[in-house]
């Protein structure tokens, strides 16, 4: 959605070893990961990152923060200087830990509050994405 309303570069993060499909198997080793502080191997870094300025982060909340794949993403980019704009979606944990983790993650840059959205009103939140980017003064126009 974001993508629709301003113009941007898409850059998915990627494991090279998938999660499962099973919900709880997935869970569950998302879970085991953060606990052993596992930065799992990404199959792509963004080989030009200092020509960005807006970096939108958008993830699933696992186990009250971002999934450990980030962890090895931002660990991996300087990000100094950089608005990081987060956008997740949870089920009833809205941002979990995840904006005090960008931030130790990211030093130097100007990390948002972010944007919990529930995972069952995705579909349906795109008045709350745009109001969410204006307040951020990123857009400035309706849709």
């Amino acid at each position: 959605m974001i993508h629709s309303l301003i113009p941007s570069d898409i850059f998915p993060i990627q494991t090279i070893h998938e999660y499962p499909n099973d919900y709880h198997q997935c869970t569950k080793e998302a879970k085991w990961k953060k606990e052993h502080h596992q930065r799992p191997k990404i199959t792509d870094y963004v080989h030009q990152f200092s020509l960005y300025d807006n970096i939108f982060v958008c993830y699933p909340n696992w186990w009250s923060t971002m999934p450990m794949a980030l962890f090895t993403f931002f660990e991996c980019h300087d990000t100094k200087q950089k608005n990081i704009i987060p956008l997740c979606t949870h089920e009833g944990s809205g941002m979990g830990e995840s904006i005090r983790d960008l931030k130790n993650l990211c030093p130097g840059a100007y990390v948002f509050d972010g944007l919990a959205i529930v995972g069952s009103q995705v579909k349906d939140s795109k008045e709350m994405i745009i109001s969410y980017l204006k307040d951020l003064n990123l857009i400035d126009y309706d849709y």
